[in-house]
């Protein structure tokens, strides 16, 4: 046990039937029926392999696409294809969630089988607005329909998914309730890792922010801070432009459209806040980038024209970020400052990133698109760990028990000693 939490090491699966939810959220090329990424899929592979190497029968939980639009909602067949190829042993997609085929599915099981069910997102319980809206307690979730339908033919429940751990739901939070419950080998190294480091980091410690969960990304800030954990924080994306926008200064009409459709306007007036409680240690953009007809124009903070449309920092702040990276004995990063995907705008991160590659102090990243971008400039391997998750990354930072945690806690003292 560790964190109060069992580990595998706790329970012989042998023979048992083990429901396993992990996070194998990727990219999706839809015209191929393939995945862009398999970061996430490669990293949750030990502990399904583990299972099955030990006699279990393998189901295998997971969602595929952002839970804010449906479109973009996904079945799981490709990433079925993929683990298969790695494990190198069939991994069977069952194209149901907790239906009358998965059902009869994990009963045709043996020894060391394994299956992937279908996308949980389809299931309308899984989704963030009924998270949002209903706020259901963890008692209520395992009365749910997902949770009554599969538990009853498992015998351990295993969670995967340190990337999803902030989310609060029934297959994140449902089943430690009503079934004996571990982390998994990847959840345990990347909470036991975080846990660790934020306990004493060396100092100076800067922390960049940027990406495009911004509620996430101001209520780390003013922890991280305000616990005097974060020496410096370099700000860019939405981020920073919400900061700039919160200091009275010109970000573009396009700039600030985007952030009034996105629903992040309220963020200004709160940024203007933590900004006066904090001005010596957060560093803003000193200019901004925009892409014009495929030509990359920048202009400085404080000059920007009025029909601006920013999509990364300037050189002069990559260059003052750089510098600051370089300094550390500690970086956390979440998030892409611009958008990275294209060439005329991926300068910032490409150089943020290859700066944490360079400093001699110890760095850690979070979240897909930081996956992906680390990948995309070949330094995952020079970089200290590179941590699956995004949001949960922050919240656990912010000091916050992720609701993840909370429920194996739980199941900890509901079935002690895995009885």
């Amino acid at each position: 046990m560790r964190f109060g939490i069992y580990t595998l090491d706790e329970f012989d699966v042998k023979g048992k039937t083990v429901l396993c939810r992990v996070d194998m959220n990727q990219p999706v090329d839809r015209a191929t029926d393939t995945l862009k990424s398999i970061q996430r899929i490669t990293a949750c592979a030990p502990t399904v392999k583990e299972l099955s190497d030990k006699g279990a029968k393998v189901v295998l939980l997971a969602h595929q696409g952002s839970d804010i639009e449906y479109k973009n909602f996904y079945c799981t067949r490709p990433h079925a294809k993929v683990l298969t190829e790695i494990l190198g042993r069939e991994v069977k997609w069952i194209e149901d969630v907790c239906g009358p085929t998965a059902r009869e599915a994990i009963k045709a099981m043996k020894d060391g089988d394994i299956i992937l069910l279908d996308n949980v997102r389809f299931c309308s319980e899984e989704q963030t607005l009924f998270e949002m809206k209903l706020q259901l307690t963890h008692e209520q979730q395992a009365k749910t329909q997902v949770v009554t339908k599969l538990a009853p033919l498992a015998d351990l429940y295993v969670c995967d998914a340190f990337a999803a751990a902030h989310r609060d739901q029934p297959t994140l939070c449902g089943f430690e309730q009503v079934l004996p419950s571990a982390m998994g080998r990847l959840f345990e190294k990347e909470y036991c890792v975080i846990s660790e480091l934020m306990e004493k980091p060396e100092h100076p410690c800067v922390f960049v922010l940027g990406g495009a969960k911004i509620s996430d990304a101001f209520m780390m800030m003013e922890t991280v801070l305000g616990s005097g954990a974060a020496d410096t924080v370099l700000t860019g994306g939405l981020v920073g432009e919400i900061l700039l926008a919160s200091q009275g200064q010109e970000i573009g009409s396009g700039t600030l459209g985007f952030i009034v459709k996105s629903g992040y306007e309220e963020y200004i007036e709160k940024a203007k806040g933590i900004y006066a409680k904090y001005a010596d240690k957060i560093i803003l953009p000193v200019d901004l980038a925009q892409v014009v007809d495929g030509v990359r124009e920048e202009a400085l903070a404080g000059a920007i024209p009025a029909d601006f449309n920013a999509i990364d920092i300037g050189t002069g702040t990559a260059n003052l970020y750089r510098e600051y990276i370089l300094k550390a004995r500690t970086v956390f990063a979440n998030g892409p400052v611009g958008v990275f995907e294209q060439a005329p705008s991926e300068y910032g991160t490409k150089v943020l990133f290859e700066s944490m590659a360079e400093t001699g102090g110890y760095t850690v990243v979070g979240g897909g698109d930081s996956v992906t971008a680390a990948k995309k400039y070949g330094v995952t391997d020079r970089l200290g760990y590179i941590c699956t998750g995004g949001g949960a990354l922050i919240r656990f930072l912010t000091g916050e028990e992720l609701p993840v945690v909370k429920a194996l806690r739980h199941a900890a003292k509901a079935f002690p000693m895995g009885e």
